[in-house]
């Protein structure tokens, strides 16, 4: 008889709601609060508060979708899974290459943050060397080995097990949830200056053309990701039908309004004069914004709260931290879904004592570590990390509507359904999409630079040691694929100079239109593309039971 208090794959089910509504909120709130407000603003102005709506909202109807998908699959590392339902094991290996890419970068990203903030404290000065190069504010050999350090931290804590990690998972994200809360309310009762939501005439179209193009580059759309942690660990919940619905929707609500909030404050907080001498572009030639890392901790000095700063230089530490934690933890499952459905090594999914996949674990410390080595900026790597894993979610309302036919409520009842879901889906995609575009061109050029190089390994060793395998796999189900990666990529091309470092053929806000009606492309052929419904019910089955 099973044990009903591990999982079918082994892991020890240890985790209930709060644990779950954590992890996701250790996601969403990291580095994103820290930095991203004075980036949204640089961008945006005033109607960055608009960009944090629409990414909230963006990311909610997303959070929708996985929240119905994962109550159906509640398996650790389910994203890996997903296409596979919809599409074959083809597509379900590119989607995973994806969410490889996506997932093992995160922790590093946060641990940039933690050496840019910290690299801000005088007295860190005195012990260690620049952790952050003045000139081009990219991560230093010293800085580089404290990032090594702290990720080698989180990887050891993590091996010990899920219990100890949701621990602390817990105990962090009571602290990252009280610290930006006081924040918005210490910087609102000391700072109430309402004319700097005036936007003048000549700003209205930059502005409001930067609500859009911060969501992916200012790091509006990556702060809200971190909700997809509640699904990845949903084969380690003790009610995972109840709890993930929870926890994802709770998740990103919380961050909605936070902040939105943060947004807010700090654009009342900025001193009028500095900003009418440099604008709101010009925040980094401010000397208190230019010689701190963190805008906040800057504010919180020039409004005379000096012990605030000092809690926000401890937060540094811990925001990034925790996030940098959680993705670590949830990185390890993803590869060791992998394993499990033989797109990597098996043995990747081979559990140690405490429960926990340790060569995954292992895998992910060592390719995080290498993602440090050509992008040693936050700014760099978050344009990346919102292209690829806007990809990665991407993929999750068309497996969505495809399973609304193979597998009708009638027959397999949801705990959460996504209402409105043949008009939300759609919309979900386009979102995606959209994301991607406003990427830009030079992050998108990249990233689908290594997934084509991926693919070609992959198809070459096929077509050299297994020419039966080459020729058995899934075309009509996966050529789809590669016109929806060119398309995009030659949108960014033709796309607005401005916004996305294209050539400028495709103009704002012609370029939204034309990336939707791509999208709805796409989708149409995607779904018309989908494995035979008797395959899709039969893979279905096994993964319930």
């Amino acid at each position: 008889m099973a044990d009903p208090a591990t999982s079918p794959e082994g892991f020890r089910r240890d985790i209930g709601v709060i644990g779950l509504l954590y992890a996701s909120l250790g996601g969403i709130i990291g580095s994103g609060w820290l930095l991203g407000p004075r980036n949204a603003a640089m961008q945006a102005g005033p109607l960055s508060i608009f960009s944090w709506i629409f990414g909230g909202v963006a990311i909610l109807l997303l959070a929708l979708v996985y929240a119905e998908l994962a109550t159906m699959f509640p398996r650790s590392g389910a994203v890996v899974h997903f296409p596979r339902f919809s599409h074959g094991s083809f597509l379900a290996r590119i989607w995973s290459w994806v969410l490889f890419l996506g997932y093992v970068v995160i922790a590093p990203v946060e641990v940039v943050a933690v050496m840019s903030y910290a690299n801000s404290i005088p007295q860190v000065h005195h012990y260690l060397p620049p952790l952050v190069s003045a000139a081009n504010h990219q991560v230093t050999a010293v800085g580089l080995g404290v990032c090594v350090i702290l990720l080698v931290i989180f990887t050891a804590i993590n091996l010990g097990g899920i219990r100890w990690a949701m621990r602390l998972s817990n105990a962090a994200g009571w602290w990252k949830l009280a610290i930006p809360t006081l924040t918005v309310i210490l910087l609102l009762m000391n700072a109430h200056h309402a004319n700097n939501l005036k936007i003048a005439k000549a700003d209205w179209q930059h502005d409001f053309r930067g609500i859009f193009t911060s969501l992916a580059t200012a790091g509006v759309i990556f702060s809200y990701l971190g909700f997809r942690q509640a699904v990845e660990l949903a084969g380690e919940s003790n009610n995972p039908k109840r709890n993930i619905p929870i926890a994802v929707i709770g998740s990103v609500l919380i961050g909605l309004v936070l902040y939105v909030f943060l947004q807010l404050a700090f654009l009342l907080a900025v001193n009028p004069a500095q900003l009418h001498q440099y604008g709101w572009a010009g925040l980094t030639r401010i000397a208190d914004f230019k010689t701190k890392t963190g805008p906040f901790a800057a504010l919180a000095e020039g409004l005379g709260l000096t012990w605030l700063a000092w809690l926000l230089y401890a937060d540094a530490i811990v925001s990034p931290s925790g996030t940098g934690f959680i993705y670590t933890t949830t990185s390890a499952r993803v590869i060791g879904a992998m394993g499990d459905s033989r797109i990597l090594p098996p043995a990747l999914a081979k559990l140690n004592r405490a429960g926990v996949p340790w060569m995954a674990s292992i895998v992910s410390l060592l390719v995080g570590i290498c993602f440090l080595l050509p992008f040693p900026s936050w700014h760099r790597l978050v344009g990346y990390i919102s292209s690829i894993m806007a990809l990665s979610y991407g993929i999750g309302p068309i497996v969505l509507l495809a399973l609304r036919k193979s597998m009708p409520e009638h027959a397999h009842q949801r705990s959460f359904r996504l209402p409105w879901a043949p008009v939300l889906g759609p919309i979900c995609f386009i979102i995606s999409n959209l994301v991607i575009y406003w990427s830009g061109l030079h992050s998108n050029t990249l990233f689908f630079g290594i997934i084509g190089g991926m693919l070609a390994i992959f198809l070459l060793y096929r077509l050299i040691f297994d020419r039966p395998g080459f020729y058995s796999l899934p075309w009509k189900n996966t050529w789809w694929v590669p016109p929806y990666f060119g398309g995009l990529w030659l949108l960014d091309f033709i796309g607005s100079r401005g916004m996305v470092g294209g050539k400028g053929y495709l103009s704002f806000p012609w370029d939204v239109g034309a990336v939707a009606i791509f999208s709805m492309v796409v989708m149409y052929v995607a779904l018309k593309a989908a494995i035979p419904l008797e395959e899709m019910q039969a893979y279905v089955e096994t993964q319930e039971v």
